[in-house]
């Protein structure tokens, strides 16, 4: 314990880790790990990877700091148009920040700003972040928002939907959910009060539970029925994380507002929001801004980012490990009662440890699993849930082959030890 750190921080391990390459961290008594956390999903280019590396130390050599108020450094509006090339058609203009949570709250801030109406809509599980009305919008483990009531108003949830847990098949619970979503529409928050529908494509906190494209699609057509806008949170799934660029890719929806950050800028804190200009345009000058928004280093990062995820094609080798990865997790499954469900994207994979006899959360299991391979096998891993119960697995996207076996052995060799 640090004398005179805050404990706010919850910890997962009390590794103390000094450097990092590629998918390994090596810790103060010079013991390497593969770490399969990624920084919760953040280093997709693997840690201090060289080519990013050299773009914040050539930037930093020219500007650390030029904020957007007083003026404004080239390499933004280099960053803004290499994004409008990756973004979906029509998402061509972009605010920037240092955050998810502050994502998030710009695109709220935009949505009710261009639409002139007050309330979001979001999904049980979701996690948007930490700052307060972020907090409202995030339902994945109550523990996020205990003690910090009232927060903002206008906040409604409606079900996302669960298949393992609601003992059904993926278009039952599809129907469910897209049910209960015009229901909160026709009995929560008319839509001529709503102005946008906050949706995570796969839960992150909230288990790593991918929503079917078949139910995006159903999100995606409430949504223009009801002219509401479309705000997808892509700050865990973006930048090749399930397979794809983004995640919305697998479903084809259309969003009107994309939320990015984590993998944006391999570890550097940036974030953005990206949406039509015609939307941004509806958004009043000096009603939203940053001191550090468009950092140029942040910048940097970024571009480099997006030149190594090309170069190196990180989405492809993404959605290879995740096949790779799913493939050996089911054998698993099968052999393994307490590996209740297997599911994910690429990447982006949970395996949802339950009771072998009644099928209920067991996150002590969890917990031993994953503090297994930690000390036996020196592979770090992560759990999330509301439940606690689910290992996630979310590697760097430059994770190999046999990286990927590692990780497998050590979690197949935990399972057997804490039986």
């Amino acid at each position: 314990m640090s004398e005179h750190l805050s404990d706010v921080w919850l910890r997962a391990t009390d590794l103390e880790v000094v450097s990092g390459s590629g998918c390994t961290v090596m810790s103060a008594d010079g013991t390497e790990y593969l770490d399969f956390t990624a920084g919760i999903a953040v280093v997709n280019t693997g840690h201090c990877h060289p080519r990013v590396v050299a773009a914040i130390r050539e930037q930093a050599a020219r500007f650390i700091h030029s904020q957007v108020n007083c003026y404004r450094n080239p390499i933004l509006e280099s960053l803004a148009q290499r994004l409008a090339g990756v973004c979906p058609a029509g998402i061509d203009r972009f605010f920037f920040s240092n955050s998810g949570a502050e994502a998030v709250e710009a695109a709220v801030k935009l949505a009710k700003a261009a639409t002139g109406r007050t309330n979001v809509v979001v999904f049980e599980g979701g996690f948007h972040g930490r700052t307060h009305m972020a907090m409202a919008m995030t339902t994945s483990k109550a523990a996020y928002r205990a003690g910090y009531q009232p927060l903002p108003a206008g906040v409604f949830v409606a079900p996302f939907p669960r298949p393992f847990e609601w003992g059904c098949d993926e278009n039952e619970a599809n129907r469910r959910a897209l049910a209960a979503l015009e229901k909160v529409f026709t009995q929560a928050t008319a839509p001529h009060e709503t102005a946008a529908v906050v949706i995570e494509p796969v839960l992150g906190e909230g288990g790593y539970l991918p929503a079917a494209a078949e139910f995006m699609r159903g999100v995606a057509g409430l949504c223009r029925s009801h002219e509401v806008l479309l705000v997808l949170d892509e700050v865990q799934t973006g930048f090749g994380r399930t397979g794809k660029f983004w995640a919305l890719e697998h479903s084809g929806v259309e969003p009107d507002v994309i939320v990015m950050a984590k993998g944006f800028g391999s570890g550097f804190p940036i974030s953005a929001i990206g949406a039509r200009a015609a939307l941004m345009d509806r958004w009043p000058a000096g009603s939203h801004g940053g001191t550090y928004g468009g950092n140029p280093l942040g910048a940097a990062a970024v571009l480099a980012t997006l030149d190594v995820i090309e170069d190196e094609a990180l989405v492809q080798n993404s959605a290879e490990r995740g096949v790779q990865l799913m493939t050996a997790l089911h054998k698993m499954r099968a052999e393994h009662a307490v590996l209740g469900d297997v599911r994910g994207l690429g990447l982006m994979v949970g395996c949802e440890l339950v009771g072998a006899e009644d099928g209920s959360p067991d996150p002590v299991r969890a917990r031993a699993v994953v503090d297994h391979c930690r000390h036996e096998s020196r592979v770090l891993f992560m759990t999330c849930g509301t439940a606690g119960n689910v290992i996630r697995w979310m590697p760097p996207l430059v994770v190999s082959p046999e990286e990927i076996d590692r990780g497998l052995q050590a979690f197949a060799a935990a399972l057997d030890a804490t039986g």
